[in-house]
């Protein structure tokens, strides 16, 4: 059996072929008795109302394209599940593309939710500062940053990472901890370079006697932790630093695996931190201390602005929505024993 078409529902239901599309579009203007007659037919011929032409006449289509660093991460399936909510509510579909934090692979990803007429794009950006991003807002496809502040072009939901990492950082120094190590990515992603930043002003108000050591690694993933806290383990203990502060949990989490297989004891021998507080965190061997971000709230918020972007154009005004972030505190960076 073919393809059927909405002029042989009308046909059938003995109504007009604008009727038909009132029942699908706009049935509350349609009487109860009309509106089950359309509905039977639609029944019996099997159809099925093709998604892509509409979309193509209205001019968007219901869905919301999420562009993310890194879909290994759980972080951002929970950003996910905290935009499906709204989403939903809204009769929208979040789909998930996954930038691998790479540039050319992000835009492609861009030009192709672009083309396909969404609704509006929810990005976390390899570069917030990307004029592509306001070339399509300014063509008419609305872009809501996720974790990642803007300047005031779009709405943005983010963390204040300067101060996860200025917690994180007076966390370990209070600790005792007086050579700290940075794990962290790229310094291009913004996140990671703001993380560094609050470190690293927790150990300048320190003063003397505090150090450093920044570990850049070229991604935020489970093997680059790993191939950093092996890096670590070989050194002397001497010169080792005692604690780290690891730019995700992600990477924390291969930190601490390579701390085990070399037979450092955590926290004992190397305090840990991450960043996130995924739920993997408190469930490792050894439970991971951690910055909370507000995970599901970043993408139910960034959402909640896009929609109102979309439906309330005129009126909408962007906004910038910071979260503020708090240190959970588990065995990974109990205090020292012995000083």
């Amino acid at each position: 059996m073919g393809t059927r078409s909405i002029k042989e529902v009308a046909q059938l239901a003995r109504v007009s072929v604008g009727t038909v599309s009132n029942v699908l579009n706009r049935p509350e203007i349609v009487s109860p008795a009309t509106r089950e007659r359309v509905f039977q037919a639609i029944r019996e011929l099997g159809f099925v109302r093709n998604e892509v032409a509409r979309h193509l006449r209205v001019g968007r289509s219901r869905t919301v394209g999420l562009v993310v660093l890194d879909v290994s991460n759980p972080f951002f399936a929970d950003v996910a599940q905290g935009a499906e909510g709204p989403a939903d509510e809204h009769d929208t579909m979040v789909v998930l593309c996954n930038s691998g934090a790479d540039p050319v692979r992000e835009r492609r990803h861009l030009d192709q939710l672009e083309q396909q007429r969404v609704l509006g794009i929810l990005i976390t950006p390899v570069d917030a500062a990307s004029p592509r991003l306001t070339e399509l807002a300014a063509r008419g496809t609305p872009v809501v940053l996720v974790d990642s502040a803007a300047s005031g072009a779009q709405c943005s939901v983010a963390v204040d990472d300067r101060l996860g990492g200025r917690i994180a950082g007076e966390h370990l120094i209070e600790r005792g901890h007086r050579r700290i190590a940075f794990i962290g990515g790229p310094p291009s992603i913004k996140q990671v370079a703001d993380r560094h930043a609050g470190v690293m002003s927790a150990v300048e108000a320190a003063g003397d006697g505090v150090e450093l050591v920044a570990c850049a690694m070229p991604t935020l993933s489970f093997d680059t932790g790993r191939r950093a806290g092996e890096r670590l383990a070989a050194m002397p203990p001497g010169e080792r630093p005692t604690a780290a502060f690891c730019a995700n949990d992600v990477v924390a989490l291969g930190f601490l695996q390579a701390m085990a297989a070399r037979g450092l004891r955590v926290p004992a021998d190397m305090a840990i931190v991450g960043y996130d507080d995924i739920q993997f965190a408190a469930a490792a061997a050894v439970p991971l201390s951690s910055v909370r971000q507000p995970r599901e709230l970043l993408g139910r918020t960034a959402i909640e602005l896009l929609l109102e972007e979309v439906t309330e154009s005129e009126r909408h005004r962007h906004r910038q929505v910071i979260f503020q972030p708090d240190l959970v505190v588990r065995a990974s960076s109990e205090p020292r024993r012995g000083g």
